[in-house]
């Protein structure tokens, strides 16, 4: 705590550079090693709860558009659930492209799946730097971005909807008290009507919304929507609302404007809502989420969230931890569970990320020049975590992606990926009213499909080096990303009967997890692979870790901004190589994946493997930093 005042007094008297001020919404920044410390009134109150519910409620009558409301605090921990009476009990998953298979047309998931899904969105996209929302959502996860823009690339977190599933073994069960992060039903919602709740200028929760019994994106953001969910839920943050100066309005990736809300034009007075006590409808029990009693919110940043200040090895880059219900840290250094890494290389790898992360300029953050905040794992070569940790304002979904890209690295790195993908039970699709659908591909067709695609009846079994930025060109529905006209990578189903809710492998890989954890308890694993147990990703941020020539883990990175995350993983393990100096590197360049150039695919275009920002660091001219590595 003094050590904060200190530094922002610091800043004020000398107007350092590295402090960054308030801006419109008059939020408290302090980029580089010094963060304000957490408090403990900044949280939502069981009373504060009803309030935001009720203010809902109020517009949706306003709008006889009967809804389910839910809010959660930052971490993920079901706060309220309310059920209007004479609305709908169920939706209907849909990209209204036509599209059969995947979770499309599925329309026999409960209200409050949707409701949940949305408001732990809002609150895990967003910090205390970014409000995004999920109409931010449905824009950077298309087949474009911005959507509709022919011969663009995919949105930058294209994939991030299957994150946070229940069946991922980092996220916390409702079951484990008040330590986050928690599941969600449905992973991320692109489907506008759910936003970031803040009290004190700091992000406390969100709050999500289902009325129209939709469950979809925008495909279109030319035009201005007045969408109900998300009028609603407008209403319900009234009080509440994310500062305008962090809204994602106000933040740009690859030199596009993000969208937060289409419309803020209420038919109600939310400041004139009726008591919670006078609502028409019910607070139902969400099994495995919600036990039916409207609770309060937890404090982020103290150990009952499960998010904490690390007080041991990696506390001088100011990192925090995350530790389960009796304040241990759950993922504290230590040696591979395959003797390839010692607790000394889990560190420093760790050590030399965080510092690279603590120096980064950020991209989706305000103000400009804020420090990127970031999640970076380090995993061994069975998947197992080594080390797990934060810079204190990250967003919490780069918490179960970090892990997700780390393992995707280094499963599609190993040379038994192609015999154990190939192994998996088939995915069993349903569809409209619980009805079986066809097949797109079987597991031993997607492999087959990708030795095809470059031509090599030996890949995925000879050991070329896959960084995320690399799978993900090959899991895009045009190859090369975006070019219109352009085959199907062969990680994707083709673009004819692709979504967002139906895109290929990564879904395919977790489709029977999710569609258990839907209908019953959630077991632990999502994918049936020991090395991807909380599915995998496809965006960039994560790159195999080598000893000398043999691979024995990997690094994932997520947070702010793709090359960012690139840069972290990247230059954080070639750093880390000459502090340890005993083999431990990045993929020797001679097996790469951006040596492949896919010859079946007929394009002729060779895949990347990282990508470092312009202008990286703050308060520096360095250019290029990862050039050479």
């Amino acid at each position: 705590m003094k050590r904060w005042f200190m530094t922002v007094a610091a800043c004020a008297l000398l107007t350092i550079p590295a402090c960054g001020g308030g801006g419109s919404g008059g939020i408290e920044v302090c980029v580089g090693s010094c963060t304000p410390p957490p408090t403990t009134v900044d949280f939502l109150t069981a009373s504060e709860v009803e309030r935001i519910i009720a203010q809902a409620a109020h517009e949706a009558n306003a709008r006889r558009a009967p809804a389910t409301i839910a809010v959660t605090d930052r971490v993920g921990n079901v706060l309220g659930v309310f059920r209007m009476a004479g609305a709908p009990a169920n939706f209907r998953i849909t990209s209204n492209r036509g599209v059969a298979g995947g979770l499309e047309n599925i329309d026999i998931l409960p209200d409050t799946f949707a409701a949940i899904t949305k408001a732990i969105t809002g609150a895990y996209l967003s910090s205390n730097g970014n409000a995004f929302s999920t109409r931010t959502a449905s824009q950077i996860v298309q087949q474009n971005f911005n959507p509709r823009e022919i011969n663009q690339p995919s949105g930058p977190l294209y994939g991030v909807q299957f994150s946070q599933l229940s069946c991922s073994d980092l996220m916390r069960r409702d079951t484990d008290g008040a330590v986050g992060p928690k599941r969600s039903p449905l992973g991320l919602a692109a489907d506008p009507g759910g936003l970031p709740l803040y009290k004190n200028n700091r992000l406390v929760g969100g709050v999500g919304v289902i009325a129209d019994q939709v469950y979809g994106l925008d495909p279109d953001i030319t035009d201005i929507d007045q969408d109900v969910d998300e009028l609603i839920a407008v209403a319900a943050s009234t009080g509440f609302a994310a500062p305008d100066d962090i809204r994602a309005n106000r933040i740009t990736a690859d030199g596009r404007t993000l969208r937060f809300v289409d419309s803020e034009a209420l038919l109600s007075t939310p400041l004139q809502a009726p008591a919670f006590t006078a609502l028409n409808g019910n607070v139902p029990v969400v099994a495995g989420f919600f036990n039916g009693v409207i609770k309060a919110g937890t404090s982020f940043g103290n150990a009952q969230s499960g998010f904490r200040a690390d007080a041991g090895v990696l506390a001088s880059q100011n990192a925090f931890i995350l530790v389960d219900a009796t304040n241990t840290n759950r993922y504290a250094p230590r040696p591979g569970t395959d003797n390839l890494m010692t607790t000394t290389d889990a560190t420093t790898i760790m050590i030399e990320a965080l510092k690279v992360a603590n120096r980064a300029r950020a991209q989706i953050r305000r103000p400009l020049g804020s420090q990127a905040q970031v999640t970076i794992t380090v995993v061994d070569s069975n998947g197992e975590v080594l080390a797990l940790a934060r810079t204190p304002d990250a967003p919490v979904f780069g918490t179960d992606v970090a892990l997700q890209k780390a393992r995707s690295a280094l499963l599609f790195s190993h040379p038994s990926a192609a015999a154990e993908i190939a192994a998996l039970p088939p995915v069993q699709y349903i569809g409209a009213g619980g009805n079986a659908v066809a097949l797109f591909r079987t597991f031993p067709q997607y492999i087959a499909a990708t030795k095809t695609f470059f031509n090599n009846p030996a890949m995925l079994s000879n050991g070329i080096a896959f960084s995320n930025r690399a799978i993900g060109n090959i899991s895009r529905p045009l190859f090369p990303d975006g070019i219109s006209g352009a085959p199907a990578g062969p990680f994707s189903t083709p673009h004819s009967n692709w979504s967002p809710f139906h895109l290929g492998l990564q879904l395919d890989l977790a489709y029977n997890a999710i569609i258990a954890a839907a209908s019953g308890p959630a077991a632990v694993g999502c994918t049936g692979l020991a090395r991807a147990k909380n599915g995998i990703q496809i965006f960039p941020g994560a790159v195999p870790i080598y000893r000398d020539n043999r691979l024995v883990g990997a690094i994932g990175v997520s947070g702010d901004g793709v090359d960012q995350d690139d840069m972290v993983a990247f230059l954080g393990l070639a750093n880390a190589g000459k502090v340890l100096n005993n083999g431990i590197q990045n993929a020797p360049p001679a097996i790469r994946a951006d040596t492949l150039q896919p010859g079946g695919g007929g394009t002729g275009t060779r895949l990347r493997y990282v990508q470092c920002p312009q202008a990286p660091f703050n308060n520096s001219t360095e250019q290029n930093v990862c050039e050479g590595l």
